[in-house]
């Protein structure tokens, strides 16, 4: 019977919930998603074993190694090996073998044991894919949590394509991921963009069938996925991309591939590395390798070590206590010059701050590379509450002439709907932000309004008037941004008012006391 997609989504919760007793919220992930993986491996395994099973009468007179060559020719297209073969104790590396020793005490063990026999047996797709499991050991998860935990996911129904779509097991592991990043604030910032974030960029982008993707800084690879996503949506074929991301965290990176697996999508390679300081996808002269689309939300304002003497610094070297900058120069270097294009999340400080900065944003204008700048909302991530903004990015030559020699400025700043713990851009606001983006502007001193949003292209020459400074307030103001918010201004009256009515009363208290009388405030 299909399964739907609330009714997973609880059970995985419910799964999760059972660590509370062990670990804090933040701490989830790190457990739940290689147990749910192992799962899922585990119950498409076993369906395609039984299919071989049920298609290959007298498949019991063939000899071991005749079956296991027709089972993972035609069937399986990875292996869960045996454990402890040619013995009293030999058991398969699956998750219903583990759960049936479930009482036995070494669980933690066990469990860490079959992970890395999986990893083993699977060396071009699972090779140091479920990290370094710490949780398996007692010290860190109670062998008596870990067993509740796999008990409650047990209760998951058969997690494999003849039960439930790749859209609802991969909307499950999404799932998994946001309600992690509620639960854990600032720490969630580190692998996961807000899917709405994830679908702006990628409808600006504009990914294309049999194109090349790369995210330098890939997370749990919700970009990666998005544009697969949505060339599916269009009635293209999301699984001809070719997808390539680098994670500084060994961890995340494993995150990002098992979410890559659950979503069905094959054609794709994950390094692990410090993108700035040893980028692993290269041309072999040693240049970056160049991608169609570059795609990224890097970590804001963090300190690196400076290159030396590095063809990516075009303009300059970014400060060593702001990488900002350089993850913008190695995504422009990693465009293909012929029809790349990349889009960026970043602070606004990227469009304003001088020094080394200033030189680079030069640069970058004077080349013709900037297309456009969109403010976003202040706190849409967990990661931070400032206001961000999407830099959007394409070689002169690729863009349109209504375009070139100058940038578009979109200010989607004040559109955002409150949730629980963040602001979210709606469906509505996306669509009104992709109205303005493919608007034809011309170059004029009067921002437009577009469906509430004020957008004008500026040109280069006004740019560099004001020294190649990207600060939007110098391009356009918003009749909202020039009035305070009503509700703003009137908590701000009122706060102000209490505070003068306290000081007044202490005031006269302290005249009273003095012995002045008859003095009127």
């Amino acid at each position: 019977m299909a399964v739907t997609q609330q009714e997973i989504e609880n059970r995985l919760w419910a799964a999760a919930d059972e660590l509370r007793v062990a670990m804090p919220e933040a701490q989830y992930s790190s457990v739940i998603f290689p147990l749910m993986f192992w799962k899922y491996l585990s119950d498409t395994w076993d369906h395609e074993h039984q299919k071989f099973l049920a298609e290959n009468e007298g498949w019991d007179s063939l000899t071991a190694e005749e079956a296991h060559q027709i089972e993972y020719r035609d069937y399986q297209s990875f292996e869960i090996p045996l454990l402890l073969r040619g013995t009293d104790q030999e058991r398969r590396a699956s998750w219903s073998a583990q759960l049936a020793t479930i009482t036995q005490p070494g669980l933690g063990q066990r469990v860490r044991s079959a992970l890395r026999a999986i990893e083993t047996a699977n060396p071009d797709k699972f090779s140091r894919l479920f990290g370094n499991m710490p949780w398996t050991s007692e010290e860190v998860l109670p062998g008596d949590v870990l067993a509740a935990v796999m008990q409650a996911m047990d209760r998951v129904p058969k997690m494999h394509e003849g039960n439930m779509s790749y859209d609802v097991l991969g909307g499950a592991y999404e799932y998994l991921l946001k309600r992690f990043s509620d639960g854990s604030g600032t720490r969630a910032g580190q692998f996961f963009t807000p899917r709405e974030v994830v679908e702006l960029i990628i409808e600006i982008l504009n990914p294309q069938n049999y194109e090349s993707v790369y995210d330098p800084t890939c997370g749990s690879g919700g970009l990666l996925i998005a544009s697969a996503g949505l060339l599916k949506a269009r009635g293209k074929r999301g699984y001809t991309l070719s997808l390539y991301g680098q994670e500084a965290v060994g961890e995340t990176a494993g995150v990002a591939r098992m979410n890559l697996f659950m979503h069905n999508l094959t054609q794709f390679k994950i390094e692990v590395g410090d993108t700035l300081k040893d980028p692993r996808f290269k041309k072999p002269d040693g240049s970056v390798r160049q991608f169609d689309v570059v795609v990224a939300n890097p970590p804001y304002g963090q300190s690196w070590r400076p290159w030396s003497n590095d063809p990516r610094a075009i303009g300059g070297v970014a400060p060593r206590s702001l990488a900002d900058w350089a993850f913008v120069q190695h995504m422009i270097a990693s465009m293909d010059p012929e029809k790349g294009r990349a889009g960026v999340v970043l602070p606004h400080g990227v469009l304003f701050r001088g020094g080394q900065e200033a030189a680079i944003r030069k640069r970058v204008l004077d080349d013709d590379l900037l297309e456009a700048v969109i403010g976003l909302p202040a706190n849409l991530f967990y990661s931070t509450d400032i206001p961000t903004c999407i830099l959007v990015f394409r070689a002169r030559e690729t863009k349109i002439k209504e375009r070139q020699n100058g940038v578009l400025f979109i200010d989607a700043s004040r559109r955002f709907a409150k949730a629980k713990n963040r602001n979210i851009l709606t469906a509505t606001d996306i669509a009104d932000v992709m109205a303005a983006y493919r608007s034809k502007i011309d170059a004029d001193n009067i921002p437009v309004d577009i469906d509430g949003l004020a957008v004008r292209f500026v040109p280069t020459a006004e740019i560099a008037a004001n020294e190649y400074d990207l600060n939007m307030g110098r391009y356009i103001k918003q009749a909202a941004a020039e009035h305070e918010d009503l509700d703003i201004l009137i908590k701000a009256y009122n706060l102000a008012r209490t505070e003068r009515q306290r000081a007044e009363k202490h005031m006269l208290a302290v005249l009273a006391k003095a012995g002045i009388e008859g003095f009127d405030a």
